[in-house]
This record gives structure tokens, C-alpha cells and sequence, in this order.
């Protein structure tokens, strides 16, 4: 049986696509990037019936944004935008710090709206927790921009069980986003379960690894000089050599099934839950195609137990960031 296109978000009525699309790495952190190029995609996701695009205000920062913005002027209606606040970056990039206070919030807002060129957002997600400001008065604000007509839905990236239950009493909030693939298993004990008790969707970012677990990175010399992943734990030294020994085993795990090992990797996240999307990025048109192909693989019992022996929980070595 194959894994359905479209997928509930949360209790909203919306049907997003199954596997959508990550626009992070068109603007920032994977190395150069290429506009006409990734506009190009975008327009090709959407005449294959994609909907589901995620960004941000910190991916560039700004610049991705009004990318997407641009690649999707004049067809709006087809899309279901998603884009976060919460991530404060200097002009040059640099970290500024975590702020989820209601003034910001609501400046962010109207940042975000005037770049990607709309009037309301899909699906607006805090991005991290604010520790310092309590997430009823971040979700509070974020509710007022619901009633404003400037938001259609509320999102929470990277939170505990505990914070979505604290969030989701102040304003239904829809989608929880969090890293989760073969070698980032963490959610699966609790976060997952909450999500779908409470009926929210829950959007897998980094589904392949931050690319490792296509089998395609073979060395630290395949990134850029800019790629921020030169400087990731998981990628560093002998981290990489042991890890890229397990990626190895998906490799070829995936080409006994006739698939490749995103493909593999994809499908095994979608069977987390039927409430479970992924939003791989991309910039490479056949890479997108791959990854949508990922809904026709069909894993048996034994296969996931396979899977479970190769990559059990805690099996990648390094920290995800």
C-alpha cells in the first residue's frame, strides 16, 4: 500500500502534501545558492500538485522569504505557506538570540507578510521557545494575529511535550515541527504520541539527514566551504566515519528494494503516524522528483525491524547541532 499525497493539517480542514518542500537551503547554510533556479523548482513542485512550502524569517536572514514569495506570486491560491519567527539574526547573519515576546511577534509578523508578498500566512510557527517569555503570552499574541486575519494557523517548532500542551490551551495550534529521521529519533517517545492525541500534524524537518542519509555525502570535502554542516557534530571526523558506516547499511538495504536511500529514508518517516509530513529541501529538480516518488515505497514488518537494528534510537554519534 502506498503512502496517501495529502495529509490533514492538524484539525484545519487544509489537506497538505505528504512530502513538501523545504526552502531553507535555496537562500542559506548549504552553500551557494541559485534564485532563477529555485524558482524554477518551486514552479515545478506546484505543476505536480505540491502545496506544502516551509520558510522562514532567519533563512538568509530574509532573503528566502521573498524568494518564496516570488515563486509563488501569481499562484497564491495553489499554496499552503508556512514561515516562523522566533530566531533573531544580525544583518551579516550572525545570532542574535531566542525572543518570544508578543511586540515581537507581532512585528515579525508583518514582517514576514510584506516579503513573501501576501496578505495572510498559512501557517505561522514559532520557531524556538522563548525561555524567557512564558509560551502563553508568545501563543497569545500569536492568536491575535489569527483574529486579525493575518494568520490562518498556529505552529510550534522544537517543543516538549509540556509546551505544546501549555500552547495548544491558549489557540489550537496545528502543526508541530521537529527533526526527525533514521538517525534523529527523539520524538518518538513522547512527542509524537502528544501530537496525535491532540490532533496536530506533525512536520518532520532535516527527514534525510541533513542530506547524509541519501547515501550521495561520502566525504566533508563533498560541501561547500560555506556549508555550515563542515562544522556539525555528525559530520566531523570520526563521527562522520562511523556514521556514514550506518548510512552505508541503508544504502544497501534501499538498492536490494529496487529505491534509493532517500526514498527508503522518507517512507520510513511517514510511517511514524498518519498525522506524520516531511519537508525535505532541495534545490535540484530530480532530487524533488525522487523525493516525492518516496509515497510508492512499500515497507513490510520486517523491513521496519531491519531498519530498527541498523538505526535504533540514539544510534547516529554527535549531537544534531
Amino acid at each position: 500500500m502506498t503512502i496517501e499525497p495529502h495529509r490533514p493539517l492538524g484539525r484545519s480542514g487544509v489537506m497538505i502534501s505528504t512530502i513538501g518542500l523545504g526552502c531553507m537551503g535555496m537562500s542559506d547554510f548549504y552553500g551557494s545558492a541559485d534564485d532563477a533556479k529555485s524558482v524554477a523548482l518551486i514552479h515545478h513542485a506546484l505543476d505536480q500538485g505540491m502545496n506544502f512550502f516551509d520558510t522562514a524569517d532567519m533563512y538568509g536572514p530574509h532573503t528566502n522569504e521573498v524568494l518564496v514569495g516570488k515563486a509563488l506570486a501569481g499562484r497564491r491560491d495553489e499554496a499552503v505557506i508556512a514561515t516562523k519567527f522566533g530566531v533573531m539574526r544580525a544583518p551579516d547573519g550572525g545570532w542574535l538570540g531566542i525572543n518570544g515576546k508578543p511586540d515581537y511577534v507581532r512585528a515579525c509578523c508583518d514582517g514576514s507578510l510584506s516579503r513573501l508578498g501576501v496578505e495572510t500566512i498559512d501557517l505561522y510557527y514559532q520557531h524556538r521557545i522563548d525561555p524567557e517569555t512564558p509560551i502563553e503570552e508568545t501563543v497569545g499574541a500569536m492568536a491575535d494575529l489569527v483574529a486579525a486575519g493575518k494568520v490562518r494557523f498556529l505552529g510550534l517548532s522544537e517543543a516538549d511535550p509540556g509546551q505544546i500542551r501549555r500552547a495548544h490551551a491558549v489557540h489550537p495550534i496545528s502543526a508541530v515541527q521537529t527533526e526527525l529521521s533514521l538517525w534523529s529519533r527523539e520524538v518518538e517517545q513522547e512527542v509524537l504520541g502528544t501530537c496525535a492525541e491532540l490532533g496536530i500534524t506533525f512536520v518532520a524537518y532535516s527527514p534525510l539527514g541533513r542530506g547524509f542519509l541519501t547515501g550521495q555525502i561520502r566525504s566533508a570535502e563533498d560541501f561547500a566551504p560555506d556549508d555550515f554542516r563542515r562544522r556539525n557534530p555528525r559530520f566531523q571526523g570520526e563521527n562522520f566515519t562511523r556514521n556514514l558506516a550506518l548510512v552505508d547499511r541503508v544504502r544497501s538495504m534501499a538498492a536490494d528494494k529496487g529505491v534509493t536511500s532517500a526514498q527508503l529514508a522518507l517512507a520510513w518517516v511517514l510511517l511514524r503516524g498518519d498525522h506524520v509530513v516531511a519537508i525535505p529541501g532541495t534545490t535540484q529538480q530530480r532530487r524533488f522528483d525522487e523525493n516525492q516518488a518516496a509515497r510508492q515505497v512499500v515497507l513490510s514488518a520486517d523491513d521496519l525491524a531491519e531498519l530498527d537494528r541498523i538505526l535504533p534510537p540514539g544510534a547516529a554519534v554527535g549531537t544534531r547541532y
